[in-house]
């Protein structure tokens, strides 16, 4: 079980930068001042990169932690 959790800690701690790279590349492509639709208005993705890059942080830092395996005691170690 430990391995499973350092793996996919390594999963986590990849998956946080390649979330922030799509956010960005996403709001990069999608804003255009002449765009009719809501996807094209950069308040827009001014509100979703500010919910999401926290959660990408976080989804790292929780990464790095299962990858120190800070998660891998059990409760009768505490």
């Amino acid at each position: 079980m430990n391995s499973i959790r350092k793996i996919l800690g390594i999963v986590w701690l990849l998956l946080g930068p390649v979330v922030i790279y799509f956010l960005f590349t996403g709001a990069i492509h999608n804003i255009d001042p002449d765009g009719k639709k809501d996807i094209n208005n950069p308040v827009i993705w001014v509100i979703i990169i500010t919910i999401f890059l926290p959660i990408a942080i976080g989804l790292m830092i929780f990464g790095w932690y299962a990858l120190k395996g800070e998660y891998s005691r059990n409760a009768s170690d505490l």
